[in-house]
């Protein structure tokens, strides 16, 4: 197995994502082979002062790097040379089994679109972020920050993305389904969620178990819980602020450790043709090597495989 990382992704890079890369190596079999793309100028003196042959990893070089503040069409495009667009062209001529960065969130989505392509009858790629549960576990919620506006088949197909990802990445044999809403009656909510409460509740494919609230997100009522890509990304920006004032006020819990990013490293983009993992731009090594571990667990469960067996019903899409 082959898993490419970007090196010259993030704000902390390349510093930071080599860092990482490093760390993975004590994590990860033999078999597994590490191509880290970047600018070989940068990544090979950090090699040389943390004492590392350079022998262990793959490097590719990539001189070009596309910024965070960067439009994420027309960087990708005219960058040919950028850690991201080599990456995304490798993934495409089967060269990696997967391609993680914690680099420009939109250049990766166009990145993804463009070469390894949506999986045939989805309609819109998503990215979902982990949920601790309050009594242990984790729950999932997508879209957090791709679809800002949706359709409720789009909804349908998230509720479908992310029943896959529970079942072969969380383990849960038969995951609840849920919508976000404003209340947990059938008839509460706004077009969107009146709409695709009908349409779930209908499927054959997803356990729906209704709406839920904002403040049902870490409690056992679902494992999967549906909106569209602006409620999410809201909730899951104020879940991240919570967390940096409780450890700001220097309070240590358990369970509120539990919602640092940097155990768990990234997630993947749902929907599409390969396995692609989206980490948090300020990621540092440790969360570098979490994606790195992230990657392959994903490229070993053939998720877009999964997905597309789902799909293959013809229940959900188009």
């Amino acid at each position: 197995m082959r898993l490419g990382v970007d090196i010259m992704g993030g704000d902390f890079a390349p510093e930071q994502t080599t860092l990482g890369a490093i760390q993975a190596l004590d994590e990860i079999p033999e078999t597994v082979r590490l191509v880290l793309i970047g600018d070989s100028k940068a990544i090979l003196p950090i090699l040389d002062r943390e004492n590392i042959s350079p022998d262990r990893f793959d490097i590719v070089h990539a001189p070009e790097v596309i910024g965070m503040s960067e439009h994420p069409t027309k960087a990708f495009q005219q960058k040919t040379r950028s850690s991201l667009a080599v990456g995304f062209q490798l993934l495409k001529e089967e060269q990696l089994d997967a391609f993680s960065s914690a680099g420009n969130t939109g250049a990766m989505l166009v990145g993804s679109m463009l070469t390894v392509k949506a999986i045939p009858g989805i309609l819109r790629p998503a990215i979902a972020s982990l949920l601790p549960k309050e009594k242990g576990g984790w729950g999932l919620i997508l879209d957090v920050g791709v679809n800002s506006d949706c359709k409720p088949e789009v909804l349908l197909q998230f509720a479908l993305l992310g029943s896959v990802y529970a079942r072969h990445i969380l383990h849960l044999e038969n995951p609840r389904v849920a919508l976000m809403s404003i209340g947990e009656e059938e008839e509460k909510g706004n077009l969107l969620v009146k709409e695709t409460h009908q349409m779930l509740k209908e499927s054959k494919e997803i356990r729906f178990t209704g709406n839920v609230e904002g403040r049902d997100l870490f409690n056992d009522k679902a494992d999967v819980i549906v909106c569209d890509g602006f409620t999410g990304n809201v909730i899951l920006k104020e879940a991240e602020s919570f967390y940096y004032l409780i450890r700001k006020r220097g309070i240590r819990d358990p369970y509120f450790d539990r919602f640092d990013y940097e155990d768990y490293g990234g997630t993947p983009i749902l929907g599409v043709n390969s396995t692609v993992i989206i980490a948090h731009g300020i990621s540092r090594a440790k969360a570098i090597k979490n994606m790195i571990l992230q990657s392959r667990e994903v490229a070993e469960a053939q998720l877009s495989k999964k997905i597309m067996q789902a799909l293959s019903s013809e229940i959900v899409g188009s």
